[in-house]
């Protein structure tokens, strides 16, 4: 690939697009107030992000020239051809722009980070960059839970939620020299400036005035293609002892009236996914649904509660209605003791409630999310949950069971923090022990175990721990390489994290 073949290429798939959907979030002529605002993931994942997406366009919306810049989709190949990445909308190299906010989801992320600062020829590490290098400035999901691995590679983050925050910051980027934006982040609900060496401030909340975020385009090349995302409500009302969402996390469940979602759907929006962690939980979610289905269009809930979907069988109903073919919910821990002690609230009757729903509204697949390497979790409990998968998927017949299994992670900001990995090879015994015990019954789709030991290490980690990810990085990328370095790591270094500078 050439320089000629990547910029037509990204010109096709922006003219696929339609956007911005509000006149305010077109990109104004601000040439001396130009931003990136990177993913460090392809594109199709990054515009299915609503965070990335809003936060782009309250900055457009703030006077700020804010465009998108996403990985590649072959890092290598653009490696080897020596091309930088460049902004979807001008085709400017990421290099040149004089800041760069980067939206970061989770902690496996790093290693995108990592490329896509050197595809751009920028030093990874602050401490290497000189005034000619962009400042970076970090913020997203991943500061629900631990930022703290993040400190040798940003110069500011905004944590928590940032509507409130991210014009002010980055306008203050141009108004002032290095030392007085930094001062101006820190002055910020949520600023944190890790070369400081100050502890690591509560996450912002946001008022209501920018709630709720919803989409600044359509996009036919996303994962959720060409879907129109927006919030019903924010935050979670319960206390699940994994979760950084939970009630504690941000102040809890704030809904928005459906009167408010449907106003903000746009005409030409065929597919609208309703955002939320507790979005099953919305006390008018079955009226809302209701009316974009009589409007013809296709809708998908992001987060469904198993015991909601017992409880209020018309959304399941609603969702086959609208074109939906798999019915998705979470059961999380490997038994019903498991469940209560994560203080989950499904019980073996919501799970069986919705496969027969899937059963009785022709659902062509029922997917059950859930973790095994939870605290406590014996290999007798495995067999006990092929036990009820098989019930299930007798009880679903013939729509299908399948079950997306992750490794537990223990995150910061919960009550499990600081609980150990269960074990790479634990845990992928176990899945091979569930898979033989429901083969034919149901399908077993694992997530990477050796990656969730390295989110783990992460999400329990200090500045340290993302050092030693980029020495593995440096080292060829395998994660043999990874696993190296991490366990070089001395322990006492992991957890005084707060003061990560």
């Amino acid at each position: 690939m050439n320089r000629t073949e990547l910029e037509r290429a990204l010109r096709d798939r922006s003219a696929t697009e339609r956007g911005p959907l509000e006149a305010s979030a077109v990109l104004p002529r601000a040439p001396d107030r130009r931003v990136a605002v990177a993913y460090p993931s392809p594109y199709r994942a990054g515009m299915s992000s609503l965070g990335f997406q809003r936060i782009t366009a309250l900055l457009r919306q703030g006077g700020v020239a804010a465009e998108r810049c996403f990985l590649p989709d072959d890092v290598d190949a653009q490696r080897r051809s020596r091309l930088p990445p460049l902004a979807v909308e001008t085709l400017t190299p990421l290099g040149q722009f004089p800041l760069i906010a980067v939206s970061f989801a989770y902690e496996a992320e790093l290693v995108g980070l990592f490329d896509l600062l050197d595809l751009a020829g920028i030093p990874l590490l602050r401490t290497e960059r000189t005034a000619d290098h962009p400042r970076i400035l970090l913020g997203g999901p991943i500061s629900m839970a631990s930022p703290a691995f993040l400190a040798p590679f940003v110069d500011a983050l905004l944590l928590g939620e940032a509507e409130d925050t991210v014009v002010d910051g980055v306008q203050a980027a141009f108004d002032r020299d290095r030392e007085g934006w930094l001062d101006r982040i820190e002055a910020l609900p949520g600023g944190w400036v890790p070369e400081r060496g100050r502890p690591i401030p509560p996450i912002a909340k946001a008022s209501d005035e920018h709630l709720p975020a919803r989409s600044a385009w359509l996009a036919p090349q996303a994962e959720l293609s060409d879907m129109f995302l927006v919030e019903g409500e924010r935050g979670c009302h319960r206390m699940c002892t994994f979760c950084v969402m939970r009630r504690t996390t941000n102040g809890g469940m704030r809904l928005v009236t459906p009167e408010r979602v449907l106003g903000l759907v746009p005409d030409e929006a065929r597919k609208v996914g309703l955002v939320g962690a507790a979005i099953s939980d919305h006390p008018q979610l079955v009226g809302l649904l209701e009316t974009l289905v009589d409007s013809g269009r296709q809708v998908s809930v992001s987060s469904l509660r198993a015991d909601r979907i017992a409880r209020r069988p018309d959304i399941a109903r609603l969702l086959r209605q609208s074109g939906a073919r798999t019915l998705t919910t979470a059961s999380d821990g490997a038994t019903e003791a498991l469940r209560k002690t994560l203080t989950k609230g499904t019980s073996r009757e919501h799970l069986l409630a919705c496969a027969e729903q899937a059963r009785e509204l022709r659902y062509d697949t029922l997917k059950l999310y859930m973790m095994l390497g939870v605290p406590g979790e014996t290999d007798g409990d495995v067999d006990t949950l092929a036990e009820e998968l098989k019930a299930l998927a007798a009880a679903a017949r013939p729509s299908r069971l399948a079950l997306g299994v992750a490794a537990f992670v223990a995150k910061r900001a919960t009550p499990l923090d600081g609980e150990p990995f269960a074990g790479i090879k634990v845990v992928e015994k176990r899945i091979e022990r569930l898979r033989k015990a429901v083969r034919g019954a149901c399908e077993v789709r694992p997530v990477s175990v050796r990656w969730a030991w390295i989110e783990h290490a992460l999400a329990q980690g200090g500045p340290e721990a993302g050092l030693a990810m980029l020495a593995g990085w440096r080292a060829g990328g395998r994660f043999a390489d990874y696993r190296r370095a991490l366990e070089a790591v001395p322990e006492q270094s992991q957890r005084p994290w707060a003061a990560a500078g």
